[in-house]
């Protein structure tokens, strides 16, 4: 899953109103257009953050992913629709991806993140945005970035409630400074619930 890729062109028309926004301008879109993204995660939390990246004009994304689309998921992951359900989520949000941005580059890895597939994984890309339902991948993600030197975004939502943050090895604290261990078993709400 290399994420090197070739500088990119802005479409001048298309982000327009982008670039207008102030202390944005062209030199902030070309670095879009030069990005790279992993996203840890093409559900609930990476569905919606994966068009997002692409309709912003960054140029490459990365997408790690083992379920499959779900009937169940089509009210909140917004990357899938019905003519998905039974494919894999990496292949279901990279068809989003060239629907919303012809011009990005889009890679899938259709399997789980792990400690041996991590740090190999994380390299050539910018920014991890976690997007994981599960605490093992949200530890080994947030440690993977931190030995990679990658700022990592992430995200939690359960029911009503949510949480983000920015964790950069380099600039300040860590998710796991935040959360030194996880919750014990069952006392979390799983994305099922």
């Amino acid at each position: 899953m290399p994420a090197s890729s070739p500088p990119r062109r802005t479409n001048s028309a298309r982000y327009s109103r982008q670039v207008a926004l102030p202390g944005f301008g062209p030199a902030a879109q070309q670095k879009l257009a030069d990005a790279r993204v992993i996203v840890i995660g093409a559900g609930g939390l990476g569905s919606t953050v994966i068009p997002a990246l692409a309709a912003a004009g960054v140029g490459t994304i990365g997408i790690i992913d083992d379920d499959t689309v779900e009937l169940s998921n089509l009210h909140r992951q917004l990357a899938h629709g019905i003519a998905d359900v039974g494919r894999a989520k990496v292949h279901s949000a990279a068809d989003t991806v060239a629907a919303i941005a012809t011009a990005t580059l889009v890679n899938v890895l259709e399997a789980r993140l792990t400690a041996d597939t991590a740090l190999e994984l994380f390299a050539g890309y910018d920014l991890v945005v976690d997007g994981s339902h599960n605490f093992p991948t949200r530890y080994l993600t947030n440690d993977a970035a931190a030995l990679t030197g990658i700022p990592l975004v992430w995200g939690a939502v359960s029911q009503y409630a949510g949480q983000a943050g920015v964790a950069w090895a380099a600039r300040g604290p860590q998710y796991r400074d935040l959360f030194p261990a996880p919750p014990p078993p069952g006392s979390v709400l799983s994305c099922e619930a």
